[in-house]
């Protein structure tokens, strides 16, 4: 459906065409002027624009469920924090909802996980003063609540602290664009995407991923083609009710140890290694294939390649990708029985 903006474009380019072509030539220059090409988003592979690229940092735990927008993420990280437990990092570029939340603080880990998409929109609650000078001087540009306020970021009256706070997320982003803040738009970051499944591995029926004070589950569901996801034991629902689950689900083997950086109850964060090389599981239609991910610096993207060598393509949808540095557990699919032969 056309814009009032992009109905005005069209109707005075048909009328220059009537002007100055012939009518044979009309019907093929309007065509052309009007056609417009459904885009595909480079982070997901499903339909949508490569807009600007918005990260929120969003709570895990039990008290911050339901959460709201993830559904609409192109790309969503499981990052281990203090204590064991997780936080997400969710991409938005395709889809930005109008609220995402519940809105937590960022982490060290981020600042090189980030690095690989460009200069993003950096959405969050704050940061233990220790890390702001590094988030300042990182190549992202600071939306977080300490800079944008009440404004975009307002208090759940039906939450409770600290699991209250959400982002205003499509006004900020209106905001931002009017401001010419530097956002940029998605490229590739280092995967590509096929609707059939090229590369050999084996059938599961679900998966179990574990860090020291979190479980999540994966199990496929042919019907939607999703990995409908479970939290220690539970659905992971949105607050919309939908069951929360990817298309592709990579499980990224990385090195986690203690950093300089803590909790504001002692707790050591802990550090992700996203940049190097390792092992890692990309989980697609129903099946595993075993790989390995390569990133050799901060601003170059995560590959993805086979036992062979070739790369592992993802299926079209949205991704997540779980950083643990503990092995998961698969649940084979059962062989099907042979089919009696008749007499």
């Amino acid at each position: 459906m056309f814009s009032k903006t992009r109905s005005l474009f069209v109707f005075a380019a048909y009328a220059a065409v009537l002007s100055t072509a012939g009518c044979a030539s009309i019907s093929q220059s309007v065509s052309e002027l009007i056609s417009d090409p459904v885009q595909t988003n480079v982070l997901s592979g499903r339909e949508g624009e490569n807009g600007p690229v918005l990260v929120v940092k969003i709570d895990d735990t039990a008290n911050a469920r339901p959460q709201v927008g993830l559904e609409f993420a192109d790309v969503v990280y499981i990052e281990q924090v203090e204590g064991g437990l997780t936080r997400l990092a969710a991409v938005f570029s395709s889809n930005i909802p109008a609220r995402i939340g519940p809105v937590r603080s960022a982490r060290i880990s981020d600042i090189d996980l980030l690095a690989q998409y460009g200069h993003v929109a950096f959405g969050y609650s704050g940061a233990q003063q220790k890390l702001l000078p590094v988030i300042a001087s990182a190549k992202l540009s600071d939306v977080g609540a300490m800079k944008r306020g009440p404004t975009y970021y307002e208090t759940d009256p039906n939450r409770i602290q600290p699991y209250a706070m959400f982002l205003n997320a499509r006004t900020l982003m209106a905001n931002e664009v009017s401001k010419a803040t530097v956002i940029d738009p998605a490229r590739n970051v280092g995967w590509n995407f096929s609707d059939e499944l090229e590369n050999e591995g084996f059938e599961i029926t679900d998966v179990t991923m574990h860090w020291p004070a979190q479980k999540y589950s994966a199990r496929w569901d042919s019907v939607s083609s999703r990995w409908l996801l479970s939290v220690n034991s539970l659905p992971d629902l949105s607050d919309s009710g939908k069951n929360l689950g990817p298309t592709t689900l990579v499980i990224q083997l990385v090195s986690i140890t203690p950093s300089e950086y803590g909790d504001k109850f002692g707790g050591n964060t802990p550090l992700s290694q996203t940049v190097g090389t390792g092992k890692a599981y990309v989980l697609r239609d129903g099946t595993v294939i075993q790989a390995t991910w390569n990133r050799p610096d901060v601003l170059s993207p995560t590959t993805w390649t086979d036992a062979t060598g070739a790369e592992v393509k993802f299926a079209p949808g949205q991704v997540w990708v779980a950083l643990t540095d503990k092995e998961p557990d698969f649940t084979r699919k059962p062989a099907s029985a042979p089919t009696p032969t008749s007499k």
